[in-house]
């Protein structure tokens, strides 16, 4: 069976679209989305293709709009296409280029499924993102959810291609004398994706010829047995979890000693929003029984031990959010924000010119712990550049920070010490100077 036959039936197996429905296809200019549009097309779907253009690869980048908008027209398929100011969206809200540019495209996906009747968004994942995925998340200890790879549909988005492999897509589209273009960014190690792609996938496939088969059935399996493990804790948090208003409290002695307690409670948290690194700290208080008095948090929620049983509240607008932070440990999550540490030796830093969402502190001037929490009237810091102090209020107020910004602004602590008013400013005190050896790299990504 040929790719398209198979893409035929993969569609039909896992009822994602019929051929009344209107698909909007994000393409690239890729090998990979090039030929989903290619499939789509001569099986006979209605679509229309969607190109961002992130203006993050110069001509590079315009090269792919243009061929994008070639191969529509010869398909004689409906066209959108948008450039990004993806640089000043990073400077805006603090995210990485991964979280700016993936929130841009997919609220212009869904503004153009709203004006123009689309029912489906189509994208070009494949069997071997699916295992990259598998990898990342391995390394990144999100637990079993994070090893069943891309789900198939999700909402409105539809991945009809998870059952191809990188190398089935490569050869239809040379069979079949599609253009598309290679993004060199895919050939840099920079990218924890790309260091799996091009540095270990290969080795193992050495091993195994068959290893994207392979690793597909694995994914496929565990994806079935987190199927299995929700329908059990669908039974499990209605016994162990009580509704108390807007609280929720959950019981560890009422956990069945035969089940591995850690994982059921890692289970019933994760579903409330808090992280693994979050979850594995606060079980460990739990066991140890010295837990009393610490809190624990999500992008909503606060957890605290009591009496052995754990307790989930709401943030409220009052909660100072204070944590003690171990950057040998990261991340950290606060509000709606993740901090990730990492020491680097002077010589290893490429530059000290770093966006606002990125704060490099001499490490050799910090009190360890930090913390990190909500900002308070009154506190001051010395803002880089300066050499007096200045209200984080007066400051906030002379960058037009809105009102919803400040209520979630937070501050990294070294002892009484602001070092960085998170995402925007690190105190001179605190800065890279001649007599630096170490240097803490903080960045801020908003989740």
């Amino acid at each position: 069976m040929d790719l398209l036959q198979r893409f035929g039936a993969y569609i039909g197996e896992h009822s994602l679209a019929s051929k009344e429905d209107r698909i909007l296809l994000a393409v690239s200019g890729g090998v990979d989305s090039m030929v989903m549009l290619s499939l789509f097309a001569r099986s006979g779907y209605r679509i229309g293709v969607a190109h961002c253009n992130f203006q993050l690869r110069g001509p590079e980048a315009e090269e792919d709009e243009v061929l994008v908008g070639q191969l529509a027209a010869e398909c004689g398929v409906p066209h959108y296409n948008i450039r990004f100011d993806t640089k000043g969206e990073m400077e805006r809200s603090g995210e990485s280029v991964q979280m700016a540019a993936r929130r841009l495209r997919y609220a212009w996906f869904d503004e153009l499924c709203r004006e123009h009747g689309y029912s489906h968004i189509a994208i070009a994942h494949h069997a071997d993102d699916s295992v990259e995925t598998f990898f990342i998340n391995l390394l990144r200890g999100t637990g079993l959810r994070g090893l069943t790879g891309i789900n198939v549909i999700n909402g409105k988005l539809i991945r009809p291609l998870l059952f191809a492999t990188r190398k089935d897509i490569l050869e239809y589209a040379l069979a079949n004398h599609i253009r598309f273009r290679e993004d060199s960014s895919n050939l840099s190690t920079k990218y924890l994706r790309n260091k799996i792609r091009l540095g270990l996938v290969p080795r193992i496939r050495e091993i195994n010829p068959r290893f994207s088969e392979v690793m597909s059935a694995n994914v496929q399996r565990l994806t079935d047995a987190q199927r299995f493990i929700d329908s059990g804790m669908a039974v499990i948090k209605g016994e162990i979890v009580e509704v108390r208003g807007d609280d929720r409290v959950i019981d560890p002695s009422k956990i069945n000693p035969s089940l591995p307690v850690g994982f059921v409670i890692y289970e019933l948290l994760h579903a409330y929003g808090f992280k693994g690194a979050v979850i594995d700290h606060l079980y460990a208080s739990l066991e140890s029984g010295d837990g009393s008095g610490k809190r624990f948090y999500s992008k909503d929620r606060i957890a605290y031990i009591d009496r052995g049983k754990i307790i989930l509240s709401r943030i409220g607008d009052d909660d100072s959010c204070l944590m003690e932070v171990d950057p040998h440990r990261t991340p950290v999550y606060c509000g709606n924000s993740t901090l990730h540490f990492e020491f680097v030796e002077i010589d290893d830093l490429d530059t000290l010119n770093v966006p606002e969402h990125v704060a490099l502190l001499d490490a050799g001037r910090l009190q360890l712990p930090l913390a990190v929490r909500r900002w308070n009237e009154g506190d001051s810091f010395v803002p880089l550049g300066m050499t007096g102090r200045k209200k984080v209020s007066d400051y906030l107020i002379d960058t037009k920070v809105s009102v919803p910004d400040k209520k979630r602004q937070f501050v990294l602590m070294s002892g009484d010490d602001i070092v960085w008013l998170v995402g925007r400013r690190i105190d001179d005190r605190y800065r890279v100077t001649d007599a630096t050896e170490t240097v803490l790299r903080v960045t801020r990504e908003i989740i």
